[in-house]
């Protein structure tokens, strides 16, 4: 399983939201307001595994921010999660769904554990154990969870249920369900679908024929499958994409409906490296250096730095995984003119259909698939004219003009509530 880089997440994360603070003019002690968590939670998780060992887990629950609504987050299975890594994934989500406009705020968790070591019965186990420790401070107007790295619908299912059984039916505690509990139409693909979408109108913007287009993609889990399955399908040549250890290549393009086929649908599908596919293999590193018109770190954080942005040679980069990019990278870039899409628009394709998910189970209705596709198009189209507008009118870059945009909307909702 790739690390999680947690080193850095939080300096990161904290230097994009401090020059929004400054070009906002905000003083210091609504800047502590902004930055600081509204609550962090550790819980210690012992439970007797499979073969009779007793081990001992940490859960971990960061709610940032929550002056525009619920805090909504992943909840995140990886061996080297903690608090520092959540701190600042859980701020990203207060900007990201401040900048989508939808009614929710930032909050991120998990547990220190490697879900593919684990039995269905150990992680059924271990989940329900979280869920009912961290009961008292959840639920479908204080905090909903949703999946993330080593998490998906089973996990969201198991929330459900063991929540219920103190709480009564209530599907909207968790999104990114099963459909046959609740979850919608369109989740799963939603966060590929969002990164498609961005790419699209990017293009557009920058004068990039997307159908003659030539795009490399870092990273084949969910998000990235999506995107460059719907990149293909509007007549983009993905080139690269990647796994662990490494990435395939092909010049002329890959064949993505095929690829897609092998690594779809199973709960651990295989590294694209292990398909057997006529295609040049390539490092990660490699990949992201390509000479492409578009590139798209869809996998895991930190991997445009300053050490290699320079060596980057894509016309348009497109932000699918969080936080790919150090704010040292991003001066890089910015400097060299490579326009950059940030992951606070690009990836919010997933956190704008689990508000419509929540929704839906508000109501206790369903919409169709259809009707899905055409709410999300419009919100991440209404985020990205705003993030465009902002960008020309004040002469400064996409990421920057994304965070403005968040960081403000979240200040004025404090100032409007008081404290």
């Amino acid at each position: 399983m790739s690390q999680p880089h947690t080193d850095n997440l939080e300096s990161k994360c904290a230097g994009f939201v401090t020059d929004a603070l400054e070009r906002l003019g905000i003083n210091d002690e609504m800047r502590h307001v902004l930055i600081s968590p509204f609550r962090e939670i550790k819980l210690e998780l012992p439970m007797r595994m499979d073969d009779g060992s007793l081990r001992l887990f940490h859960g971990f629950r960061v709610q940032h921010n929550h002056s525009r609504g619920p805090f909504k987050g992943g909840l995140r299975y990886h061996p080297d999660v903690d608090l520092d890594h959540f701190r600042a994934l859980a701020s990203a989500m207060t900007w990201k769904c401040a900048l989508a406009d939808i009614p929710f705020g930032g909050g991120k968790g998990g547990i220190n554990c490697d879900p593919r070591g684990m039995s269905r019965v150990e992680r059924e186990t271990l989940t329900k154990q979280f869920t009912e420790r961290i009961s008292p401070i959840i639920g479908p107007d204080r905090d909903v969870m949703a999946p993330d790295m080593g998490t998906g619908p089973h996990e969201m299912a198991w929330i459900f249920e063991e929540y219920s059984q103190d709480y009564g039916h209530e599907p909207a505690i968790v999104t990114g369900k099963p459909v046959e509990l609740g979850g919608s139409a369109g989740r799963l693909a939603a966060t590929g679908r969002g990164v498609a979408l961005a790419a699209r109108w990017a293009a557009e913007t920058h004068d990039i024929d997307l159908k003659r287009a030539r795009v490399a993609i870092q990273g084949f889990g969910n998000v990235a499958r999506n995107a460059a399955r719907l990149l293909a399908e509007d007549g983009a040549s993905v080139v690269a994409v990647s796994g662990k250890p490494g990435g395939l290549l092909d010049q002329d393009g890959l064949d993505i409906s095929a690829l897609h086929s092998a690594t779809e649908d199973r709960e651990h599908p295989p590294s694209v490296t292990e398909l057997d596919v006529e295609a040049e293999r390539i490092s990660n590193d490699d990949l992201l250096k390509l000479d492409v018109d578009i590139l798209i770190p869809a996998a895991i954080s930190d991997v445009i730095n300053e050490d290699n942005a320079g060596d980057l040679r894509a016309k348009l980069i497109v932000e699918g995984a969080n936080l790919p990019t150090t704010s040292e990278g991003a001066a890089v870039l910015e400097e060299r003119g490579i326009p950059v899409v940030p992951d606070l628009l690009a990836n919010a394709g997933g956190v704008i259909v689990s508000y419509l998910e929540w929704v839906q189970n508000r109501q206790r209705y369903r919409w169709d698939a259809s009707r899905v596709k055409d709410e999300l198009n419009a919100f991440l189209k209404t985020a990205w004219k705003t993030v465009l507008k902002r960008a020309r009118d004040e002469n400064i870059s996409y990421r920057q003009s994304a965070y403005a945009t968040a960081v403000e909307r979240v200040r004025d909702a404090i100032e409007l509530r008081g404290f």
